[in-house]
């Protein structure tokens, strides 16, 4: 990346330093607090991880929702349900002060992915503490303080995304305690389907739209930064789907006869993934680029501020290479098309000399503003067709197979799609909570333009009207989604002083 002067400028301010203070006074009465209440604390969140909370589940989300709802009312906040009359509620929760000249929400949700207990070391419904990731042979040690701040609480929704909700309440609380005001207005959103794409989301801010009325979101899910450095990030990046299937002869056929005359769907397949996108990443689809929006110089300096972690990732991951020279903020920062899986045979024990009748793809897009999921679908098709290929949306039939093309059924009904979303970073309210964080960070707050994930984000900003921003809370190897979830216990503790400072400085 060529640095102009302007981007030098930016970049020597994001990068300097502010000058030295005392720790904030919210920051330093809910550090008192926790140090005082960590048992309580871990208690609590333990206490709300027992609740099975997988969203197609409906009398385990009330559950859930009706234990959140006590938990803020204890915290002084007025909570109550919100309901549309479809899927599951959501929780709101607000606590107004007189003198407020801003108003914060907090986005949450409450649900969480399915499980497999069989992939877990332990009962993901029954949190437990280790020492260590399992991974790298974390032991099982009591739940009862002291507690080192490295060890780990393990469960179902630990990183994804309950935490928030603990943390809240204790900052709350910690305030409270210490006689602190808060200087903004706060309201908090639980959403009880974010795991199943939040399909309710539109309809519910717009059947509530006063009530959930706020100058600035935040959204409090995802990774932190890989550094474990506190982490601001303004926008996501878009998501939508297709599964392609390429057709060879109506049966299968043997390899020896008719192999080198009949087409192999298999090497179609290979042939046309390989005109989608070259081997570091990049789409070669004609149009693909056309509506992407430019990076700021505000955006460019951030990326560049921030630590590098290529290096650490390679050896955490164990790849030899990334696919990119990029460094993973500015490949994050493109489109993306991958993989998702391939069918089409077998291999090993499975395999036969046969050339088979079909091979499928699926094929996953990662969006960045102002990209459409509309215009990028015409832009695949068009693609596929200019590779020889009559493009059908059903299973072929006699009339299909008697073109004189290769066939392509593509498939979009996979995934509705939807756009990415970067807020301004000059945007007055940023600003301001830039600055506080970073004040609360000395300095070493990291902001960058965009995470790598997809949330339905856009749909705020259409129907609220309101600028937002992604503060997450858990350590970026929680493994969300997966077997053995946890979460550190330093980021819940810095996440208690993160929302104190939030609460009464901006």
């Amino acid at each position: 990346m060529k640095l102009n002067h302007g981007l030098i400028l930016i970049l020597g301010l994001m990068l300097s330093p502010p000058a030295p203070a005392e720790t904030l006074a919210s920051a330093a009465a809910a550090r008192e607090w926790r140090m005082a209440n960590e048992q309580g604390v871990v208690d609590q969140f333990s206490a709300l991880l027992r609740l099975p909370n997988v969203a197609r589940d409906k009398a385990d989300i009330l559950a859930n929702a009706q234990h959140i709802i006590t938990l803020f009312q204890d915290a002084g906040l007025q909570a109550r349900l919100l309901e549309t009359g479809q899927g599951n509620p959501a929780v709101y929760a607000e606590r107004l002060v007189e003198g407020a000249t801003s108003t914060v929400m907090v986005y949450i949700h409450y649900d969480g992915q399915p499980v497999n207990p069989d992939d877990w070391a332990s009962d993901p419904w029954q949190p437990v503490m280790r020492d260590a990731m399992v991974e790298a042979g974390g032991k099982e040690v009591p739940m009862t303080a002291p507690f080192d701040p490295e060890w780990r609480i393990f469960g179902r929704s630990a990183g994804d995304d309950k935490a928030p909700i603990i943390a809240m309440v204790s900052a709350l609380k910690a305030l409270d305690a210490a006689g602190i005001s808060q200087t903004v207005n706060l309201k908090l959103f639980l959403d009880g389907e974010e795991e199943a794409g939040s399909p309710g989301l539109r309809a519910m801010l717009e059947a509530h739209k006063e009530t959930l009325r706020a100058d600035l979101w935040l959204f409090c899910d995802g990774p932190m930064h890989q550094s474990r450095r506190q982490h601001l990030v303004y926008g996501v990046r878009g998501s939508y789907g297709f599964n392609v299937t390429v057709f060879g002869a109506d049966r299968p056929l043997h390899s020896g006869h008719y192999g080198n005359w009949a087409p192999n769907p298999i090497v179609l397949l290979t042939d046309l993934i390989r005109s989608m996108r070259d081997s570091s990443g990049r789409i070669l689809i004609k149009g693909f680029h056309d509506q992407v929006r430019p990076l700021t110089l505000e955006e460019q300096a951030a990326v560049v501020a921030s630590p590098r972690v290529d290096d650490q990732l390679i050896a955490d991951l164990g790849i030899a290479r990334p696919e990119t020279e990029d460094r993973i903020e500015m490949a994050i920062l493109r489109p993306g098309l991958n993989l998702r899986g391939i069918q089409s045979g077998g291999v090993n024990k499975n395999s036969r000399n046969a050339i088979q009748t079909s091979a499928t793809a699926s094929i996953g897009l990662r969006l960045v503003p102002d990209q459409t999921p509309e215009f990028l679908r015409q832009a695949v098709e068009s693609h596929i067709e200019e590779q020889g290929f009559r493009v059908i949306h059903d299973e072929p039939g006699d009339e299909d197979r008697g073109s004189l093309q290769h066939l392509a059924r593509v498939d979009w009904s996979s995934s509705g799609g939807y756009p990415a979303y970067r807020a301004a970073m000059d945007d007055p309210n940023a600003l301001r909570l830039s600055r506080v964080l970073n004040e609360l960070n000395k300095g070493e707050l990291i902001q960058t333009p965009t995470m790598g994930g997809s949330l339905p984000i856009y749909v705020i900003e259409e129907v609220m009207g309101a600028p937002v921003l992604i503060l997450p809370v858990a350590n970026h190897d929680n493994n969300q989604h997966g077997a053995n979830e946890n979460l550190r216990l330093q980021n819940l503790w810095d996440a208690i002083e993160t929302y104190a400072v939030v609460l009464t400085e901006m």
